[in-house]
């Protein structure tokens, strides 16, 4: 099934102590470019949960980021009683020196070194490698189903785009074999008339020397031919496909669609082809539009 690259998956714990959240986010990218951001007690875990991601991501701008709240009696930080003190010194011989000048307690936490995250012990780095991974995993799930999910509505256009390509080309199919005969009447008429005044007649030899030449340089059957092969390779990649990074072969069969599109265009000598054809290029760069999104 098709997954799109754009999706959120989350996933929380709460414990007696510690609430935990991770959100993962992706968006649209030619490759896998993951970012993983944490606070500063589970930096520790950063390579195991990249490697997560990459192991079941192929493709998209990942951001996966850990929350962590202290819930519990324990406190997020320890204070460095020592810097706190030498800080104080000195700023009370400061205050001494300047009269009317105070020290604010709340400022002096917010100085270098005063307040450190607290360490944590080898158990309760395991218990949080534990829940992180499994919460990563379990946000991982949820953004798999919401691309899958959204896959699915791509899917949808994809196929209306690919029907609306399939009747332009049998419409085209009907016109294509009355160009030449219509471009030997119009040629018929023209020298008829131009020779009439003459009385002269046109050599038949040449007319169809020149008929045959224009047939040559208009023939776009082998085009229309490439261009419904590419569209079959499409729909079947689309419906039964094996390869996880199925949208970058997409993305070549729509380049290849509408390169053929482009010769029909430059070729057909018709006004009703030259619209459908219209019609079709429309169609190609909807498709190539939305292959942007698919993993």
């Amino acid at each position: 099934m098709l997954q799109s690259m754009t999706g959120y998956g989350a996933a929380q714990l709460e414990t007696q102590d510690i609430s935990l959240l991770v959100e993962i986010r992706s968006l649209n990218n030619r490759f896998l470019k993951a970012s993983v951001k944490l606070p500063d007690p589970l930096m520790f875990l950063e390579p195991n949960i990249a490697r997560l991601l990459q192991k079941h991501l192929a493709r998209g701008s990942v951001t996966c980021a850990v929350h962590m709240k202290y819930t519990g009696a324990e406190t997020a930080y320890d204070i460095n009683t020592a810097a706190l003190d030498k800080y104080a010194q000195k700023l009370a011989a400061v205050a001494q020196a300047q009269s009317g000048l105070s020290v604010d307690l709340a400022a002096l936490l917010q100085l270098p070194g005063v307040c450190q995250s607290r360490e944590f012990t080898d158990a309760e780095n395991v218990r949080f490698e534990r829940d992180v991974q499994a919460l990563v995993s379990q946000a991982l799930d949820n953004l798999r189903a919401m691309r899958l999910e959204e896959g699915q509505s791509l899917l949808a256009d994809l196929k209306t785009q690919c029907e609306t390509i399939r009747k332009n080309l049998k419409a085209i199919a009907a016109l294509v074999d009355n160009v030449v005969a219509n471009y030997k009447d119009r040629l018929q008429k023209r020298a008829d008339s131009l020779l009439a005044a003459a009385k002269l007649e046109i050599d038949q030899d040449s007319l169809l020397r020149e008929v045959a030449i224009f047939a040559e340089r208009c023939d776009i059957n082998e085009e229309t031919s490439r261009l419904e092969s590419h569209l079959v390779q499409f729909l079947e990649n689309c419906e039964n496909h094996s390869e996880e990074q199925v949208g970058r072969r997409l993305d070549f069969l729509t380049q290849e669609m509408l390169r053929e599109a482009n010769t029909m265009s430059s070729k057909a000598n018709d006004a009703q082809i030259s619209q459908h054809v219209v019609e079709i290029k429309v169609a190609i760069d909807r498709l190539k539009e939305q292959v942007q999104n698919i993993e």
